[in-house]
């Protein structure tokens, strides 16, 4: 009797096979919870899996943000109809209003948000950068008076690292100096000394093992300092790391030619997240150069604007021009939003400040972006990632050019 025959004939040695191996896997998860499971042939875009407290994450992943344990306007229930996988909260809001004590007592931000899958937290580090005139920086942290009520608050790493702890994050952020742009080389090298002497404090004050904890590579556009950052960090063997301090002014060109350059400084087998991108061509642009993970405000805040994706570039659904039009926002659209309501009344709803139309426009946007990135993940599983983003740029640039 063969080795195979034996298996098939013996049943429960069967399932003990399987069941070692399934405790293999995890295992080897365990010891590195993200895995590239394939990799194009024409590029350096891949897919990959990432496991976590709340579930696995299949990556590139875009994650919709939600500032205040809320993504404005939908619910979580519209979330995962819409296929997202993470949500981005951020501690520093969450830590004044309504404070991680309330949280904790409701049994950790999931169930606070009645969100059971994985949740991501940013550390404060944006803040330090968005509330300049509110705060004092130094080696130890940044000070604050709250921009609620103007209260001080003291910002250490070991304190962003405890409120994320408390939340109860799948994934959180080291503290970090995110500089302005344009900024002098000397500030900016300052800054990014500093972001590693925070990575480091954190991950020494990180309590939970089952958070993973990515720190944050800084040094504004200078190449050499973004080296530096990432060399350092890579060091301290992190599962993770995020590129910050892009998309904050520069052009386009320049967030691309900095993403790229620090992206060979960050290992194959890490997961690479950068920070505060959301344009779909932008998107598969960085897909294109291996990153993995994204977020951004801008799909939901253009939303509310009134500014929709579409196959054929934005569109502006509050324009006068649509008062008529009783086509959805793009006919190729299987959103839930385009399934059911025109353009003219969701038009309607906006000009009218019904609340409805700002979730409308919320819904579409967010599936748009999802489904750009689940067509990107099978377009690199058939190695075809370069034809998939030549052919939707090119039509989508195209009509971009046109409307102008």
């Amino acid at each position: 009797m063969t080795c195979q025959e034996k298996i098939i004939y013996f049943p429960s040695f069967s399932l003990l096979l399987c069941s070692l191996i399934g405790f293999y896997d995890i295992f080897i998860y365990m010891i590195n919870p993200f895995k590239v499971i394939h990799k194009d042939k024409n590029s350096k875009a891949r897919i990959g899996k990432l496991i976590t407290s709340h579930g696995e994450v299949s990556t590139p992943i875009f994650m919709p943000v939600g500032t205040q344990a809320t993504v404005k306007t939908l619910s979580p229930e519209e979330l995962i109809d819409i296929g997202a996988e993470v949500v981005l909260c951020n501690a520093y809001h969450l830590a004044l209003r309504p404070g991680t004590e309330i949280i904790k007592e409701a049994g950790g931000l999931h169930k606070f948000m009645h969100w059971d899958r994985p949740i991501l937290t940013d550390s404060g580090g944006y803040q330090i950068f968005s509330l300049a005139d509110l705060r004092k920086i130094t080696d130890e942290g940044a000070r604050f008076q709250s921009h609620i009520d103007g209260k001080e608050i003291f910002l250490t790493p070991e304190e962003a690292v405890r409120i994320q702890n408390d939340l109860g994050a799948d994934i959180i952020m080291t503290l970090d100096e995110c500089i302005q742009y344009p900024c002098g080389y000397d500030y900016a090298e300052i800054a990014m000394q500093r972001t590693c002497k925070w990575a480091k404090r954190c991950k020494k004050a990180h309590a939970d093992k089952r958070q993973l904890l990515f720190p944050v590579i800084q040094g504004g556009m200078y190449k050499d300092l973004r080296e530096r950052c990432a060399n350092e960090l890579v060091g301290e063997n992190f599962l993770g790391y995020a590129i910050g301090g892009l998309s904050v002014g520069e052009d386009r060109s320049l967030m691309y030619e900095i993403a790229k350059h620090t992206l060979d400084f960050i290992p194959e087998h890490s997961v690479r997240y950068l920070m505060g991108v959301g344009e779909p061509r932008d998107l598969l642009e960085c897909i294109g150069m291996g990153i993995d993970m994204f977020d951004c405000v801008m799909p939901t805040r253009n939303a509310r604007n009134g500014t929709t994706f579409t196959k054929e570039g934005k569109l502006v659904v509050r324009n006068a021009e649509h008062a008529r039009n009783h086509g959805p926002i793009d006919a190729e659209c299987g959103c839930y939003t385009c399934r059911n309501y025109s353009r003219a009344y969701i038009r309607h709803l906006l000009n009218t400040s019904e609340i409805l139309g700002l979730r409308l426009t919320s819904i579409h946007n967010l599936y748009f972006l999802m489904e750009l990135i689940r067509d990107a993940r099978k377009a690199i599983s058939k190695n075809k990632f370069l034809d998939f983003r030549k052919a939707f740029l090119k039509r989508y640039a195209y009509a971009e050019k046109s409307k102008t």
